[in-house]
Order: structure tokens, then sequence, then C-alpha cells
């Protein structure tokens, strides 16, 4: 019986079954690395990134390192390696962007984040059609309560970038803090649709809009795409999917995330929350059988 049980659990954590490879990115040290739009880590000194979830399917790498031009190339199935040249730039604007870029990342008051959006306008100054410079202006804006200033910053990202499943994203988050779940659901679907299905950040949007209106396990479903899609690149992830879980009142699964969180993020800001719990957790688990 508890064989059947570990399998259910894990048939409930599994993503949909794809095999995994480890490769190695090469570029400038300290650049950052995007796969497939999703972030994915940081260059060390040498100038290299190892990764060891990658579908063996065809990727395109994205990659920014200061002072450099933006590049990305495609990584194509079974290659376990991978070397993206930067030109270094004089381009104001790029430069002026990616001071905002890490402005924002590194925001953690009002008055820093104020900082970011001014660099941010500065870009926008400087080339008004820069679409991520407006989508990088909405988010912070975002985490500034401007909800309205925020929405006309993904509307200006769209007049140069149509479809755009960032923005739209974006757009999701920032109709869910306003209070409007509608048009969050609206545009978090429109965001997946943009982007193939492959939009992890709308997937997790999309979730806690389900929460929201108490539908626990379609917010399952949409938070297991992300994890699916995000390779454990983001282990918060997995302690909202114990939240549904238990919400569900399946205390099984819900320990199944809570360890996955605690395995990948020991000291995250959840694990000592999660650590109080997983005992009762278990009791309650133990008197529950699983069907497969």
């Amino acid at each position: 019986m508890k064989l059947v049980v570990l399998l259910a659990v894990l048939l409930v954590l599994a993503p949909a079954s794809r095999a995994q490879q480890s490769i190695v990115i090469t570029s400038e040290p300290n650049a950052i690395v995007w796969i497939d739009e999703v972030r994915r880590g940081t260059t060390d000194a040498s100038g290299k990134l190892s990764l060891t979830k990658v579908t063996p399917r065809r990727h395109t790498v994205r990659v920014r390192a200061t002072g450099f031009k933006e590049a990305s190339a495609t990584l194509l199935p079974g290659r376990r390696a991978l070397s993206v040249k930067l030109v270094a730039t004089t381009d104001e604007a790029e430069l002026t962007f990616q001071k905002a870029e890490t402005a924002r990342e590194q925001a953690r008051d009002d008055a820093s984040r104020q900082k970011a959006a001014e660099l941010y306008r500065d870009t926008i100054k400087l080339r008004p059609s820069h679409a991520a410079a407006h989508v990088g202006l909405a988010r912070v804006l975002l985490d500034l309560n401007e909800f309205n200033d925020a929405l006309a910053e993904i509307d200006a990202a769209r007049e140069s970038r149509p479809v755009y499943p960032e923005a739209s994203a974006v757009e999701g988050r920032i109709q869910r803090e306003a209070g409007s779940d509608t048009q969050a659901t609206v545009a978090f679907r429109r965001s997946i649709r943009e982007a193939g299905g492959f939009q992890p950040e709308a997937h997790v949007g999309l979730a806690r809009v389900l929460e929201d209106k108490g539908q626990f396990a379609e917010a399952v479903v949409e938070l297991r795409k992300a994890l699916d899609q995000l390779s454990d690149s983001e282990p918060v992830i997995y302690q909202m999917l114990g939240a549904a879980y238990e919400k569900l009142e399946k205390p099984k699964e819900a320990v199944a995330a809570y360890e996955k969180y605690l395995q990948l993020a020991p000291n995250g800001s959840y694990a000592a929350a999660i650590r109080s719990i997983l005992d009762q957790l278990k009791r309650e688990a133990a008197g529950e059988q699983i069907i497969p």
C-alpha cells in the first residue's frame, strides 16, 4: 500500500512526460540567460552557466550582459552546449534600459522603485518604441500600485509589438491587483495563447485568479503547467501548489509539494512555516488512501 501511495503522489506532481538533459551556455561573465523567455540564471565569472533540466527539443536562448548588445541563438535538439557571442554596444537607449532592469530587480522600497521608473522613462525618451522598457516600467508601476499608469505602459508596448505574451501576462497581474478578475483572466489567457501555451507567468497568474474564486482544482492544473515550464527554477510555486492541495483537503499531495519546496529552497522565505505544519499534514495523510 505504501508503494501505491508513493506512486500516486509522484504521478500527481510529475510533469507531463519529458526527458531532460544538461547543457552549458557560454557567453560573457555575469550575463543573464533566458530559455524560451524563462530566465534560467546568470553566467559565472568564466562566462558559463550549467543547467541540468532542459528538455531535448528546439529552444530559443536569449542572453544579456551589461555593456553589450543583447543576442539570441537557437539551441537545437540534442546539443549539450551553446556559445552566444555578445558585441559591445554604445547604444545609449540600450545601456539605460540595462540600468533600469538592474535597478528594478534590486529595488526593495518605493524610493528605489521610483529610481528604476525614471531610468525606464529615460530609455523611452531615447527610444519611444522600446517595448521591453514600457513593460519594465509597467512592472515597476504595478509594484507602486499605480495601476492606470501601468496599463498605459502596456498599451504603449503593444503599439510597437502587438503580439507580446509578457505584456499580456503583466496586464493580467495589473488587472488582478486592481480587482478586475474578469479582465485579468482575459489577459492571462491571451498571454498563454500568444506564447503558444508556454508562458509560466501567465499560468501562475491565472492560478491565483482561480484561487480567488475558490476554484482550487483548476488552480492546481495551472500551477503544474507552470512548474513543468519552469523546470524547478521557481520553488515558491511548490509552496503555492501545496497550499492549493491543502484547500482541496489532499494532505498527501500537499506534503509532497511542500517537501519539494524544502528540497529546492531549504532556507527560503516559506521554509520555517512549512516545516511547522508538515508533521500535522503527514499525520492527516497517514489516514488517507489514494487510488491511482
